[in-house]
């Protein structure tokens, strides 16, 4: 237990210092081994067990779809729509700012994504209107957390291979709850705007939906497919994941031709560079998964849990590892095939539901995604606004409270996401 301990407070104390995390998990899986008289060749076999499952297929496609569609001019046509349906509203932009990273989220399945592929649109339009750097950043920021819970998402990806939980279910579970996170927002921003005086941007026009909604139906059709395909039958999220790219190629090649062979290799390449680090990075996180849970880490945590509660009470078990998902958040980046395997056999001994605690744990990660001291999506917001990052933290507090709201809404009501996964297995 005192290895396990040590290599913990190891990987945290390297990322504090702004190691890269595949350095810091390999280094803290290394020591691991060494301390514990494991023989450091079989760590590719180790490795190598981890990827054995099939749903990990789904990953390096979905991420080339993203990547495509990033580069394919996506953002700007949903940008367009979604500035056509709400922009008359108290708040316009940043009410456009919501809804387009919902269309844009829905496509890509990553924050990181979506706020590479819209805040680079959605920010200066903002601060051309009269918000402030700190605002627009923090907006887009902690709009870009839909990406993960609207299908495809990377990170329920990276669970169901983790959990074994059925990546479908898992799909559709986030669904529900992502357009619900999306309303809280809006109704959000309503209230901000109403605070600080932001204005409308522009007037409500039936033409103008009608003309760029007809301009992104191409692009809807991806997640309607990729949902409805497997809702129907017709194929597996993996096979889905397969068409998505294909889909992807088309419009971007074809339909709209903003990719050529040399910006097709760019996107290829980025896209191989991306998957490479989320494998090795889960791969040696399942590794350091079995290493801790040999050492008895998650009979530790049911220990201690046991002791702190002393009764039965099932949501305060859940509220217990859904802090310490945070917790652990703010420091972790990717969080979940780092943390789910030490956790996994908590979650089966306390037979917690894997499908809603998959929910909440994308939740977590967008929550670690805006909280110091990692905060990734508020590092790449200041950057595009060109804004100091604290200035962004403190106009993001409304916005992270929220988030923390959401998230107990979600584990007080889990049928809003084990709803729809219900509905489609009864249908089949």
């Amino acid at each position: 237990m005192i290895i396990a301990l040590f290599s913990v407070s190891l990987l945290c104390g390297l990322l504090t210092l702004g190691i890269p995390m595949v350095v810091s998990i390999g280094f803290a899986v290394i020591i691991n081994l060494m301390m514990n008289d494991v023989q450091i060749t079989t760590l590719p076999g180790l490795m190598n067990s981890g990827l054995s499952k099939f749903v990990f297929i789904a990953l390096p496609m979905f991420v080339l779809m993203g990547s495509i569609m990033n580069a394919g001019g996506v953002s700007a046509r949903l940008f367009n729509f979604a500035k056509a349906l709400v922009g008359a509203m108290r708040g316009g932009l940043a009410q456009v700012n919501v809804l387009t990273s919902m269309f844009f989220g829905g496509m890509i399945g990553s924050s990181t994504a979506d706020l590479a592929g819209t805040g680079s649109i959605v920010i200066p339009a903002m601060k051309k209107e009269g918000y402030s750097g700190p605002v627009s950043a923090a907006v887009t920021a902690s709009s870009s957390g839909l990406g993960p819970l609207i299908p495809p998402s990377t990170p329920m990806i990276l669970y169901s291979a983790v959990t074994g939980t059925s990546l479908g279910a898992l799909f559709l579970a986030g669904l529900v709850p992502g357009i619900i996170f999306a309303l809280l927002q809006m109704s959000l921003v309503s209230w901000l705007a109403r605070r600080h005086g932001w204005a409308q941007h522009g007037r409500f026009a039936l033409r103008e939906v009608g003309r760029t909604g007809l301009d992104a139906l191409l692009p809807f059709c991806v997640p309607g497919v990729v949902v409805g395909g497997f809702i129907l039958g017709i194929f597996t999220p993996t096979e889905s994941s397969v068409f998505a790219v294909a889909f992807a190629l088309f419009l971007s090649v074809i339909v709209y031709r903003k990719l050529n062979l040399r910006s097709l290799y760019r996107v290829f390449a980025n896209a191989v560079q991306l998957t490479g680090e989320l494998k090795m990075i889960t791969a040696l996180s399942l590794t350091f998964g079995w290493a801790l849970a040999n050492a008895g880490v998650p009979q530790a945590i049911v220990g201690g849990m046991e002791l702190i509660l002393g009764d039965d009470s099932q949501f305060m078990r859940l509220l217990l590892l859904v802090l310490l998902a945070i917790i652990a958040g703010m420091f972790l980046d990717p969080l979940i095939p780092v943390l789910i395997p030490i956790i996994l056999p908590v979650l089966l001994f306390y037979q917690i539901d894997l499908t809603h605690f998959g929910v909440l744990m994308v939740i977590c990660v967008v929550i670690g995604q805006m909280t110091p001291p990692m905060a990734i999506a508020l590092v790449i917001t200041s950057k595009l606004a060109n804004c100091d990052q604290i200035a962004v933290f403190r106009a993001a507090i409304p916005f992270i409270i929220l988030m923390i709201l959401f998230l107990l809404l979600i584990m007080l009501v889990p049928s809003l996401a084990t709803w729809l996964p219900s509905i489609a297995a009864q249908g089949r």
